[in-house]
């Protein structure tokens, strides 16, 4: 999501603003281990017409607390769009890059541009309390209460997973798998590998979608766009490079979008 209230990687977040609110709660120290936070949506559309929120996902498994099951989400390699309507909210809890592994017991690359039913890893008790809390209050506590004996003993290839795809969000200046892999010590395919088997995404899937989260959000923040410098700066070959990669994710070139803020 691209503002501080809505988070890296939602487009549109000014018209956002006006129909969604976006709460991040922190988890349990245990839970801690495996999730980065909980996320709570809520919207109230009564009178409006519906309304679809385009976000260009990241590199995490979600597990999805919404009518009518709870569901698991993993790495969208495309473009996620949600449909909105009426009135209501949606808690969702974002694992950590590479900590659905554990809970999975397959490759999280299965579960790429797909969604299913959180029971099948988390039993039928998902959808008794995914229906408690989409009919009543959100509560991240019972979510807590609900993960914590569940969750698997600490990975340490899950952890280094985590801890590449942080060192690659954290900055757009690595844009290469090869720079990663010189940086980290490991070789490519090895890193391949590992991405596949814990992130759900490949290294340079994770790269690429840096770069456009910094593209998008520098081209809705305020003044002109200078598109042959953020070229330039994210490591593209020349501005047409830029707009090919943001068009081909988003559907519309930067300079429609930040004209559409």
């Amino acid at each position: 999501m691209d503002s501080p209230e809505l988070g890296r990687g939602v487009l549109h977040p000014a018209r956002a603003a006006e129909l969604i609110t976006v709460e991040r709660l922190a988890p349990h120290p245990e839970v801690a281990r495996f999730v980065e936070y909980y996320w709570l949506v809520r919207w109230d559309l009564n009178g409006r017409a519906p309304y679809e929120q385009k976000v260009l996902s990241h590199p995490n498994v979600h597990l999805v607390l919404e009518a009518p099951r709870a569901r698991v989400y993993g790495v969208d390699r495309s473009l996620f769009v949600r449909r909105l309507e009426g009135a209501g909210h949606v808690l969702g809890v974002r694992f950590l890059p590479g900590a659905f592994r554990g809970l999975a017991g397959h490759p999280v690359s299965d579960l790429a541009d797909r969604s299913v039913p959180a029971a099948d890893y988390f039993g039928p008790e998902v959808d008794r309390l995914n229906e408690e809390l989409v009919d009543g209050a959100p509560d991240a506590g019972r979510v807590d209460a609900f993960l914590r004996p569940r969750l698997p003993a600490p990975d340490p290839l899950a952890e280094e997973a985590a801890a590449l795809v942080d060192r690659i969000t954290r900055s757009p200046d690595l844009r290469r798998v090869d720079e990663l892999a010189r940086e980290s010590g490991l070789p490519v395919r090895r890193l391949q590998r590992l991405f596949a088997e814990y992130v759900g995404a490949s290294p340079k899937w994770v790269l690429r979608r840096a770069r456009l989260h910094e593209a998008s959000q520098r081209a809705v923040s305020g003044g002109e766009l200078d598109l042959a410098a953020l070229a330039a700066e994210l490591g593209y070959a020349d501005q047409a490079h830029l707009t090919r990669d943001f068009t081909a994710a988003v559907g519309i070139s930067p300079a429609r979008y930040a004209g559409s803020r």
